[in-house]
């Protein structure tokens, strides 16, 4: 039995775009095509409008083929863009800013200078 179930909508990777459709990959064992007529309900110029390869996007699951581990996937009637920029946290300043850096940074260097010298010397 499979994790994977019409309807369900799950993420995947952009692996390659063809003129008839797009692959993406799921997971290890799963991967699966969007035919250009599952793209978007009006007509597809150009795919790359879409998508480019290696792009994480959402799809829908219109067909399963366990015996192949295949999928036949769907984005047009999802919103399949997946956000790219998460919000981030800001970043709290310390007092002492770069000045650990800057204490610990020649400490580091000569440890680093005297291990190379050492494996030099045993080499």
């Amino acid at each position: 039995m499979t994790k994977y179930k019409e309807g369900k909508i799950v993420d995947g990777v952009v692996t390659g775009i063809e003129s008839y459709g797009i692959f993406v990959s799921l997971d290890e064992f799963y991967s699966g095509l969007i035919h250009i007529s599952e793209i978007s309900s009006g007509f597809v110029k150009n795919i790359h409008d879409y998508v480019n390869i290696g792009d994480t996007i959402c799809v829908e699951i219109i067909g399963v083929n366990e015996d192949e581990c295949h999928l036949n996937l769907s984005i047009k009637n999802i919103n399949y863009k997946k956000n790219k920029f998460k919000k981030r946290k800001k970043i709290k300043e310390t007092n002492t800013g770069f000045k650990t850096l800057a204490y610990k940074l020649p400490i580091w260097l000569d440890e680093s200078l005297k291990n190379f010298e050492k494996n030099q010397k045993s080499s």
